[in-house]
């Protein structure tokens, strides 16, 4: 698989991860067998950066990554969490030095390292992003040792614009698909040029780009795909990438004939990120080992031609834009 620099971590990566959010909970129910076989066939298809949060099931995503590191030691992993959820309620004076060095003691222990590769903070409050005690605290851990680089995973452009400007993040993590598209503008060409690393998370619309559904698919209770449709539970731009689901769902037959013979179009999906050279990686979820596999076989897609590019941009701006480029 083709690799790509972790912003300024400084480390090579496979160009898709893996998101092991759907490993700790909110994506209906995944056995601990299957989340290690899904982690299996995903680093045995080339995938070397995997992306959890102390959050995701309460530790269980972190416990499953942590139990496959130990399972496989010398693997040449980069193991990225994340930290803020946990503070009730969730607000910026809950992103303090101490809460920081007891999360981070909770992480380590979930995954069973004594250096976390990658902290970041996940999607805090906007002000966090001015506090400089905030990035200095950050930087302490560095220089202990607890991590070895921090980030942020970011809602909003202006958020992600921010915390490039700041010195000391290696990396932002951003939703970035073809209905997610804003980032485009700004993002990507700052990042660039700071030399911040890109992850981009959701890039499948939380499946509806595949086109695997239609306006009548059901999602399971537990599911946040039923139960944060409209941002009930946190941010709805996480789920469908803020997409109105039958919106998104006719959309998405559009891009059908774009996908090249051989292919699916969640791979036509997934190629259309990795087509902008300032994405480190994507990092697609997945809930067994034949969608890790389809998943990393996307890397080894040509990049799409002009002429589907451009199809996919008029998809955008005449199904998704209005609803969704001011809002993030």
């Amino acid at each position: 698989m083709e690799k790509r620099t972790l912003g300024r971590t400084g480390r090579e990566i496979g160009v898709v991860g893996l998101g092991c959010w759907q490993l700790g909970g909110d994506w209906g129910e995944v056995p601990s067998g299957d989340a290690l076989a899904t982690l299996d066939a995903a680093v045995a298809s080339g995938v070397t950066f995997l992306d959890t949060a102390d959050v995701y099931g309460d530790g269980r995503s972190e416990q499953l990554v942590g139990q496959f590191l130990r399972a496989n030691p010398g693997a040449g992993l980069t193991v990225a969490t994340k930290m803020g959820r946990r503070g009730d309620p969730h607000v910026a004076e809950r992103y303090s030095e101490e809460n920081f060095r007891a999360w981070t003691d909770r992480s380590r222990a979930n995954l069973g390292v004594d250096r976390i590769d990658l902290v970041q903070l996940h999607c805090p409050p906007t002000p966090v992003y001015s506090r400089d005690e905030v990035f200095d605290a950050l930087d302490r851990l560095v220089s202990e040792g607890r991590i070895a680089a921090y980030g942020v995973s970011v809602e909003t452009v202006a958020e992600a614009l921010t915390a490039i400007a700041r010195p000391g993040v290696a990396t932002v993590q951003i939703v970035l698909n073809a209905f997610r598209q804003k980032p485009l503008d700004e993002v990507l060409p700052a990042a660039a040029a700071a030399g911040v690393g890109i992850i981009a998370r959701v890039p499948l619309a939380s499946g509806l780009l595949s086109g695997r559904y239609t306006e009548s698919t059901e999602f399971a209770p537990d599911d946040h795909r039923t139960f944060n449709r409209h941002g009930e539970a946190f941010d709805v731009g996480e789920t469908f990438g803020g997409v109105d689901f039958a919106a998104g769902v006719a959309a998405a037959r559009e891009l059908t004939p774009l996908v090249p013979a051989g292919a699916t179009q969640a791979q036509l999906a997934l190629r259309w990120i990795l087509d902008r050279d300032a994405v480190s990686t994507v990092i697609p979820g997945a809930r067994s080992p034949e969608q890790a596999r389809a998943n990393a076989a996307a890397a080894a897609l040509a990049p799409l031609s002009a002429a589907a590019t451009a199809q996919v941009r008029a998809v955008y701006d005449e199904r998704i834009r209005p609803f969704v480029h001011g809002r993030w």
